[in-house]
C-alpha cells in the first residue's frame, strides 16, 4: 500500500497519512483483516517521526476503521467495507451534482452542513 503525503500542504502530516489509508480502504485496496504497514516502516519511508504515523493510526482506530493491538499492529476492521459502499454513493451524488451544474465546493459545503445537522440530531 502506498501512503503518500504532500510536504507543501498545510494539512498536518498525520491527517494526510490517515486520509491516504482511508482512500486505500474506500477504493478496496485495503480490505478487512489486512494489516497496515508498521508505523516505523511508514515513518522511515516518508521521512517523518514514528509518532506522527502512530497518531494517524490512532485516529483511524478512534473512527473504528482499524484495530490496534500491541504485538499485532494495526488491522483493518469490517468498517472498511462501509467506506467502499459510501464511496459508491458519493460518486453517484457527485455525478448528479455535476449534471445539475453544482460545483464541487458547493456540494462539499452541502454535505458538511447535512453531516453537522445529523450530528446535532443524533
Amino acid at each position: 500500500m502506498l501512503i503518500s503525503i504532500d510536504a507543501a500542504s498545510e494539512r498536518p502530516i498525520y491527517e494526510q497519512i490517515a486520509d491516504s489509508v482511508r482512500r486505500a480502504m474506500s477504493s478496496g485496496v485495503l480490505k478487512e483483516s489486512e494489516k497496515l504497514p508498521p508505523a516505523s516502516e511508514v515513518a522511515a519511508g516518508l521521512a517523518v517521526n514514528k509518532h506522527t504515523v502512530l497518531r494517524a493510526y490512532q485516529d483511524l482506530r478512534d473512527e473504528g476503521l482499524v484495530d490496534l493491538r500491541r504485538g499485532r499492529g494495526a488491522v483493518v476492521t469490517s468498517a472498511a467495507n462501509t467506506l467502499v459502499a459510501l464511496l459508491r454513493d458519493a460518486e453517484k451524488l457527485a455525478i448528479k451534482a455535476a449534471g445539475l451544474g453544482v460545483s464541487a465546493e458547493t456540494l462539499t459545503a452541502m454535505v458538511a452542513q447535512a453531516y453537522e445537522q445529523k450530528k446535532v440530531t443524533t
